[in-house]
């Protein structure tokens, strides 16, 4: 028999036998409309433990059910799924013990320096409000978005404790709207001016990268209560391509500076140059590009040694984890492939390329990433030529870099660019 014929025998007698819908299945309309089913309903199958390579639990498989037993931390007991996730809606089912507490996150970011996944993952918080041994703020309770909106309380309708609940998550190239058990109970733009205003204050303050990911793995939370999951189903939503102006040529919008050398604006230029700590300098954008084709302008005052870094994120208070592709005076590789606080020079250019760069006057860098590949080119010259597995998992922001020494003064514009 068919699934549509046991829908259909189901449904005809559903008042005699009280006979329920198959969990944990893609009905046919579901499959044609490019559904994925995250939970097959046996086994733990294409999760596992966060920045881990297998499952160690404190998950199991119950009766069609993923639970979560209950011996999770703030600091451990969070699965992640294998493929990562950038446009989507999402749909599970979940119910949770009495007095417990529970999440699912998104767009999370998996790297070493990264211990748990909501200093970068947005949180749909679940929670047994009535039930919880401590009083909860509004943005702790459930259906938020966790210490950022709160969802319309007259559409807001939970089954309580021990019952299931149906919610959805719709992420559309930054849209983004919660539901619960069939109704929109938040809406709000990500990356926006009120987003950030949220974001730069209270809980993620002091959490440089919450958020920024476009992409990222989905994630269970066991907060150290039982709780279950089915029908865990999503379906991909088309990227928009998109050019930007990094730039305004009037202030920093779109970009924070960290470390205490000097970025600012002056004749419509982006000027970067030590402080009289004479250390390291970065200016990183708000948000994210993963894969992009990137153009800049540069001129080079004084010492010129500066960079750009490309999927770099920033790690307190000010230290920039990344790829920088090399802006130096003439000699020292400008266009060239560096990682950070890891491998050192990847790939340098040619020394014939070296009288490419134009000592005092405007230079064109332009960067082109795509998965694992790296192209550079100065003043229309090609550079380098990387592909390179480890860039190909890092995601990040762009960063421009004030080297360290003193005596650096570096002019920016023009700098665009393309989302691939």
């Amino acid at each position: 028999m068919t699934l549509k014929s046991r829908l259909f025998a189901c449904a005809a007698v559903l008042g005699l036998f009280g006979c329920q819908a198959p969990q944990n299945q893609l009905t046919e309309q579901e499959q044609a409309e490019g559904w994925t089913l995250l939970f097959d309903g046996e086994t733990l199958n294409g999760w596992r433990d966060y920045n881990g390579e297998g499952l160690t639990g404190p998950w199991v498989v119950e009766e069609g059910q993923i639970k979560a037993e209950g011996h999770g931390s703030d600091e451990s007991g969070y699965i992640v799924t294998d493929k990562q996730y950038e446009n989507f809606v999402l749909t599970w089912d979940w119910k949770i013990s009495p007095g417990g507490n529970s999440g699912m996150l998104y767009h999370v970011v998996e790297n070493p320096k990264f211990n748990v996944p909501y200093v970068t993952g947005p949180e749909y918080q679940l929670i047994d409000n009535e039930g919880f041994e401590h009083p909860l703020e509004e943005w702790q309770k459930c259906g938020a978005d966790y210490a950022m909106y709160l969802p319309e309380k007259s559409k807001l309708h939970i089954n309580p404790a021990g019952e299931w609940n149906t919610s959805k998550i719709v992420f559309d190239n930054g849209h983004v709207e919660y539901w619960m058990n069939g109704e929109k109970t938040i809406e709000f733009e990500a990356w926006g001016d009120d987003w950030f205003t949220r974001r730069n204050s209270g809980k993620w303050e002091n959490m440089p990268e919450y958020g920024l990911a476009r992409k990222g793995v989905l994630c269970l939370q066991d907060h150290g209560y039982p709780a279950w999951f089915r029908n865990i189903k999503i379906k991909e939503l088309p990227k928009k391509t998109e050019t930007v102006d990094l730039f305004n040529g009037i202030d920093l919008k779109g970009w924070e500076a960290y470390g205490n050398e000097k970025w600012f604006v002056e004749d419509g230029l982006l000027v970067c140059e030590n402080g009289p700590e004479k250390g390291y300098g970065y200016l990183a954008t708000t948000s994210y590009f993963d894969d992009f084709d990137l153009s800049v302008e540069f001129k080079q005052e004084a010492n010129g040694n500066s960079g750009v870094f490309i999927r770099s994120f920033v790690e307190p208070v000010a230290k920039v984890n990344g790829w920088q592709v090399e802006v130096a005076p003439h000699g020292h590789g400008t266009g060239g492939i560096y990682e950070s606080y890891g491998r050192g020079w990847l790939i340098q250019i040619p020394e014939e390329k070296e009288d490419f760069l134009l000592t005092g006057e405007w230079n064109t860098l332009r960067i082109k990433v795509v998965g694992n590949d790296v192209q550079t080119w100065l003043n229309g010259h090609e550079m380098v030529q990387l592909s390179d597995e480890k860039i190909g998992k890092g995601q990040g922001r762009i960063a421009l870099q004030i080297h360290d020494g003193g005596g650096i003064r570096v002019l920016w514009k023009n700098l665009k660019v393309k989302r691939l």
